[in-house]
């Protein structure tokens, strides 16, 4: 048997490449939308991708399969658990298998068994391999969103994110009793998930890529509460903020996307007035550099997601997906870029230009200042100065600087209206948040705005101890 392991830090989404060499044929669980490594591997180790398998229509990132099943007509083993609301749909001239609580199928040597664990949403199924050609047994289990290592799916998503309304409560119902029937496997059973650390799928995700059945009966704080009441509530509590674009991803995932081939090319551009005139027009445009070189020199209007592993994140945040969207980068990370936005289906990218060169073609740059946290507190004594804590919710009450406003960073464009008059001082954790939410207030006309260095962490340290709720 081959198993294969992908990660995707930017996502905190692991994929699976499982083959029988015997038969030279392999499937891909939950594959990310950027087929190519699972190609590069498949190549190297003579396997011919035949299947994608699914765990759940997922929300935060887009699928793979129906790319798989383009270039190489794979099947998709999908759920057919769940009501009306949880089928897939245009799935048409594709080749594909529905699966229900039980089904079983085999790729040479390997067997695949579904086990129907819905919590984290109605439709999840979990998938148990055992490998023929050397044991009779399953020797682990593909979870999907169910279990994570610590920590479990959480059940709100769709309820904040799809406003369906009621479905957490019933989510977390189902999710303790597909725990009970978890706890009943055996010790030995390996446990890979979809996730890892940093994942908005689960409150608390380990770091590690995988566990076992009996490590998680041990550790894992979901398993350890046999009150069902208990458990709903400990579950549903201190959930952070669901990105918007998870409803979005929802959509997808269920009808389908375009496949990356047929996507629109993009405009290279090469003049600092076409980008201002993009600016005067109201698109978005995102300067990816680094927050120490933007807040020192950048063009009016624009905002700051600085290409790491946030990148993705705070873009499904902060992007329109109806409205055109435009990049000012290193053309060298063009193709990084470009792969991190499809994998959360921002596809509408217009065009991008050569941040250094646009910089060196402005006949003025804006700036913004940081200040220590000794600095900000001289501000705060002065009347008209508001500090805004753009941290999440949970962050937030846990403690904070006396008199912040809380505005989290991702509904911070959506929210404008709440920023009150007067110098503002943007902070969060470290700095790095604070420093996008900065951007975003400059573009958006609030002229008197600086970020603190450090965050919240640096003002602890330096000035005095939070303020809890």
């Amino acid at each position: 048997m081959l198993l294969r392991y992908f990660y995707d830090e930017k996502l905190a989404h692991a994929s699976y490449m499982v083959g029988c060499q015997q038969v030279g044929k392999a499937v891909v669980i939950d594959p990310m939308r950027n087929i190519e490594p699972y190609i590069e591997v498949a190549q190297k180790e003579n396997m011919e991708i035949v299947g994608s398998l699914e765990t759940h229509i997922h929300a935060d990132f887009v699928i793979g399969s129906r790319e798989l099943a383009d270039r190489f007509g794979a099947t998709l083993y999908i759920s057919d658990e769940g009501d009306e609301n949880w089928k897939y749909e245009n799935l048409d001239g594709l080749s594909y298998q529905l699966l229900k609580d039980g089904d079983k199928f085999t790729l040479g040597n390997l067997t695949f068994e579904v086990m129907h664990t819905p919590g984290h949403t109605p439709e999840s199924i979990s998938f148990l391999l055992t490998d023929g050609a050397a044991a009779d047994k399953p020797i682990g289990i593909f979870t999907g969103d169910f279990v994570f290592v610590g920590d479990i799916g959480r059940p709100d998503l769709l309820e904040k994110a799809a406003g369906m309304t009621g479905t957490a409560e019933a989510g977390a119902r189902e999710m303790f009793k597909s725990i009970q029937r978890f706890k009943q496997l055996p010790d030995y059973l390996q446990v890979w998930p979809a996730h890892g650390a940093g994942s908005a799928c689960g409150r608390a995700l380990g770091a590690v890529p995988s566990s076992t059945v009996g490590y998680e009966k041990q550790f894992n704080w979901a398993m350890k509460i046999e009150d069902e009441e208990e458990f709903i509530k400990e579950l549903l509590q201190g959930q952070p903020e669901a990105p918007y674009y998870f409803a979005v991803m929802k959509k997808v995932n269920k009808i389908g996307i375009e496949l990356i081939k047929n996507l629109q090319e993009l405009e290279f551009v090469d003049s600092i007035d076409r980008i201002e005139k993009i600016i005067e027009d109201g698109h978005l445009v995102i300067d990816t550099r680094n927050t120490k070189d933007y807040s020192n020199g950048y063009i009016k209007g624009t905002i700051n997601i600085p290409l790491n592993q946030s990148f993705t994140n705070w873009a499904g945040w902060l992007v329109d997906y109806d409205q055109p969207l435009y990049l000012l980068a290193n053309p060298s990370d063009m193709e990084e870029i470009l792969i991190a936005l499809r994998s959360i289906g921002i596809d509408n990218v217009a065009g991008y230009a050569d941040v250094n060169e646009m910089l060196s073609q402005a006949k003025q740059l804006d700036s913004y200042e940081q200040i220590s946290p000794t600095e900000a507190k001289k501000l705060l004594e002065e009347d008209g100065v508001t500090i805004i804590d753009v941290r999440n919710l949970t962050e937030y009450e846990e403690g904070h600087i006396e008199g912040a406003k809380h505005i989290m960073l991702g509904t911070l464009r959506k929210r404008l209206d709440e920023v009150p008059d007067g110098k503002l001082i943007m902070q969060c954790r470290s700095g790095a948040r604070s420093a996008i939410a900065t951007s975003i207030l400059k573009a958006n006309g609030f002229e008197d705005v600086i970020n603190l260095a450090g965050g919240y962490l640096a003002w602890v340290k330096e000035v005095q101890q939070p303020v809890s709720n």
